[in-house]
Formats: structure tokens, C-alpha cells, sequence
């Protein structure tokens, strides 16, 4: 018997060549696509919860005042102040704190609106309560100077959904991303002449002696 060669079939330049060029695309779109959904599979969801706090005049001061210490508080809710008593009311530590906690204030409106987000929808709701009580009880602290004093006007409720990017959504993003990486790469592709590749054009022939002296003698 005589054995019969296996022979493997690589894909060479010249193979690579003769695929259609909407393959570059759709190959690209694929691959993206796969990784987007990976991603989304992968990385954890995430919730966020948000309280909010009013800042309220007291005594001799004006709505102006209340608004410009309601933008003051939303500066100082994220700072270790705060957050070192917060830490006690949430049960983490301050870093946690400190990655998971965002504020939000308004141009018109004396409010402040403390942001946490957490994998857990409950440490969420724990973390953003606690951030705003800490923030209203230094508020309290320092009342008889500023005039004017914190006052709780939601607290935050677990959210039912998540707030992270669905899968779905991040297999659209990388196919999206993947599809147009394959058409840049047929834009930055060799151009063609003539439907053959860019090849060195043949250096001129130099005719012989023999033939430059029979065109002598012909003239």
C-alpha cells in the first residue's frame, strides 16, 4: 500500500487575494461582533441608585445663597470628610466609596443629587443613602454660619434594571467597530492597474549591433 500524502492547504497571499473584498468586511464585522458580545457576557452588570438633597435658606439668608452652597455641597459630598462617616453607615471602606460615588448639582435649582453604583442593587441604595446623610449632617454642623441648612428630598430606591450596557448592545458596537476597521483596511489596501497588481514596469530593450548597423545601411 502506498500512503497518500495529506496536503494542507495554507491560505497565501495570492489565496488571500482572490477572496471577494466584501469578505474583509464581513469578516471584520464578525470578529467585532464577537468580541463586543464577549465583553457584555464577561463584565458584570452594574446598578446605580441616586438620593437627593435640597439646600433650604435659613434665617437671614436669600434663595441666591442656598443655590451657590448647594453647588459648594456638591463638590464637598465626594471629599474624605464626608466620606469617613458615610463609610460607617454603608459598611465599606472609603475607597469603595470613592470609585462607586458621583454628585450632580444644578445651575437652577438648589439640589444635589448623590449617584452610587455598585454590582449589588442594594450596596447601591446603602451607599448613595449614606453618602447624603453624612453631607446633611455637616451641613447641620456649620448651619449657624452659612444660614443655611440640608434637607432630604428623595431617598434613593433599588433600581429594578441595570444601568450597565447590554450584551446585545455591545455585540452591535463591536460589529459596528469591526465592519468599519475592515472597509479602512480596503481603503489602505494596494491599489490595482489594470485589474493586475502593481507590478515594476520591464526595462527597455537595447537593440543589438547587429541591428543598429542594418538600420544604418538601410538609410
Amino acid at each position: 500500500m502506498t500512503d497518500t500524502p495529506i496536503r494542507q492547504h495554507r491560505l497565501s497571499p495570492a489565496r488571500l487575494r482572490e477572496l471577494p473584498l466584501w469578505s474583509v468586511v464581513a469578516a471584520g464585522t464578525l470578529v467585532g461582533g464577537l468580541l463586543g458580545g464577549s465583553y457584555g457576557l464577561l463584565t458584570p452588570s452594574t446598578y446605580t441608585a441616586t438620593s437627593y438633597v435640597i439646600a433650604v435658606p435659613a434665617g437671614k439668608s436669600s434663595p441666591d445663597a442656598a443655590l451657590g452652597f448647594a453647588q459648594a455641597y456638591g463638590r464637598v459630598a465626594t471629599q474624605l470628610a464626608v466620606l469617613g462617616d458615610a463609610q460607617v453607615y454603608a459598611g465599606v471602606p472609603v475607597r469603595t466609596l470613592q470609585r462607586s460615588v458621583r454628585t450632580a448639582t444644578s445651575p437652577d435649582a438648589p439640589m444635589v443629587a448623590v449617584s452610587a453604583t455598585s454590582s449589588r442593587p442594594e450596596l447601591a441604595v446603602d451607599m448613595a443613602n449614606a453618602v447624603t446623610r453624612s453631607l446633611t449632617r455637616h451641613a447641620d454642623d456649620t448651619r449657624g454660619n452659612t444660614h443655611v441648612r440640608l434637607v432630604q428630598f428623595s431617598r434613593a430606591v433599588e433600581p429594578s434594571e441595570p444601568t450597565s450596557t447590554s450584551t446585545a448592545v455591545t455585540g452591535l458596537v463591536g460589529a459596528s467597530a469591526g465592519g468599519l476597521l475592515g472597509g479602512l483596511a480596503l481603503l489602505a489596501r494596494p491599489r490595482r492597474n489594470g485589474g493586475q497588481e502593481d507590478d515594476p514596469a520591464p526595462a527597455p530593450s537595447v537593440p543589438s549591433p547587429a541591428a543598429a548597423a542594418d538600420v544604418r545601411g538601410q538609410r
